[in-house]
């Protein structure tokens, strides 16, 4: 019985780390725990309001956007 494994033992065409979370497997599952509370805390910084009830690829959408306009990840840096 062969183990089972994760992966490939060939790189896909095209593939690339940063999909698109529109082509996530799980993008129209809600939000995880981290990505609401790191949501929370941009919108919060940004003044903005965001739905509460975000799939998770709507939640990295916003992730992304808000990060771009936080002084947040040039603080880290």
């Amino acid at each position: 019985m062969a183990e089972e494994t994760l992966g490939s033992p060939t790189p896909e065409s095209g593939g690339d780390i940063n999909r698109d979370p529109e082509e996530w497997v799980t993008g129209d599952e809600p939000m995880t725990d981290a990505q609401r509370s790191y949501l929370d805390t941009l919108a919060r910084e940004a003044g903005e309001e965001l739905p509460a009830n975000l799939t998770k690829a709507e939640a990295s959408e916003h992730i992304d956007r808000l990060q771009k306009s936080s002084n947040r990840l040039a603080k880290d840096q």
